[in-house]
């Protein structure tokens, strides 16, 4: 009986997550249909906030990618902690190669929270001149037309926030294309379905573009000081002002460190217990979306009957659609066909890393350790 009750659980969940897939299917092809309209000469001068600490990989080509862009009017501004901070000589390298652009090296000095990144915006905004704003992970490249494309849906006084999907470019190791993989497949599919079915109310860290109005509306960076999903948080509150979150066409790419196994792991750990203090109801029903190991342990409960076999075959198929749907299709991540093998050993992972979630909530961020509070940051 605990076997039949068991096969019963898994076929639940079976179905559940087949018909998750088929919604990341349909989520997928609506986006691809519903590009941005984009508005008509509309560049206004901004500003490029990007708060730095450390050197991630591909610094110099990622911050680089910023200072190359087709935009009429813009300034860049970098924060940093601490004059000693390794990515000071790389940012007045890039002060030196382009003269002609308007970039400025600027040292926060004061700790305001447990978040140093929200930190040094709060000391970075008030040197900003323009009434628009720009933020990304100084790990992320974008393309010659980025500020072109995301700045379009703002030209709609509607419009409080616009942020991307993005793409992981992995290096050689396990643990790094690991990650990629599950970013182009699984988190990008994600955020479709969610757009699909309630609309984007929330940021990514990829890119963050608003106006000043909106940031205000919302409360200023100040609150968010103790958060660790600030970009989470921020497009929640402008959404919650009367704005609406956009997502762009625009598709960026974050380079990814080597990771061994254990630092991939720690990092989904971490990434997971984010996603449970932001979002506990949400984030409980994921459980409900993992087509393939539930298929696997029907087919293990059901003693691998032929119609078990269809089954697991069945979402199989469904979840490589998926990959390729979102992965391909939608965030053009072509270095993800030699990794689709690696799809179900990142699904089996996920699913025990959303179970680990559940154990603990103290996380590791750019090697400190903090404990979870509903969502806030507190050092352990």
């Amino acid at each position: 009986m605990l076997r039949h009750l068991l096969e019963i659980i898994a076929l639940i969940g079976t179905f559940s997550g087949l018909s998750y897939c088929l919604l990341c299917l349909w989520s997928a092809r609506k986006f691809r249909r519903q590009h941005t309209a984009p508005a008509a000469r509309f560049f206004p001068p901004l500003t490029v906030l990007k708060p730095v600490r450390g050197l991630d990989p591909e610094a110099y080509e990622n911050l680089r990618s910023h200072c190359l862009q087709d935009y009429p009017h813009y300034e860049i501004i970098f924060g940093v902690a601490s004059a000693d901070d390794p990515a000071v000589p790389v940012i007045e390298r890039l002060i030196l190669e382009f003269p002609h652009q308007a970039i400025r090296l600027v040292l926060c000095p004061k700790n305001l929270g447990s978040n140093a990144k929200v930190s040094n915006l709060i000391q970075m905004l008030p040197l900003a001149q323009h009434a628009y704003l720009v933020l990304s992970d100084s790990d992320v490249r974008v393309p010659r037309d980025y500020l072109r494309q995301v700045m379009a849906p703002l030209a709609s006084p509607k419009v409080g926030m616009v942020t991307c999907l993005y793409r992981g470019v992995p290096t050689r190791t396990l643990g790094s294309r690991l990650e990629a993989i599950g970013i182009s497949t699984e988190f990008d599919a994600s955020v479709l379905a969610a757009r699909q079915v309630e609309g984007i109310h929330f940021g990514l860290g990829a890119t963050l573009a608003f106006s000043r109005q909106a940031l205000e509306a919302a409360g200023g960076f100040e609150p968010l000081v103790d958060y660790l999903a600030d970009d989470f948080h921020l497009g929640r509150r402008i959404s919650a002002a009367g704005y609406e979150v956009v997502l762009s066409d625009c598709v960026v790419e974050n380079y990814l460190p080597d990771y061994s196994l254990a630092d991939f792991l720690r990092h989904q750990l971490r990434w997971e217990r984010t996603k449970r203090h932001a979002r506990p109801r949400g984030y409980a029903g994921l459980v409900l979306t993992f087509a393939l190991p539930w298929a696997t342990l029907a087919l293990l409960a059901g003693h691998g009957t032929m119609w078990h076999w269809s089954l697991l075959g069945l979402a199989l198929g469904l979840r490589l659609l998926v990959a390729l749907g979102v992965g391909l299709g939608v965030v053009q991540d072509r270095r993800m066909l030699r990794d689709l093998w690696l799809l179900p050993l990142r699904d089996f992972i996920t699913l025990l890393v959303w179970i680990g979630s559940y154990a603990g909530r103290r996380v590791a961020w750019r090697g400190d350790e903090f404990v979870l509070d509903r969502g806030k940051l507190r050092p352990a």
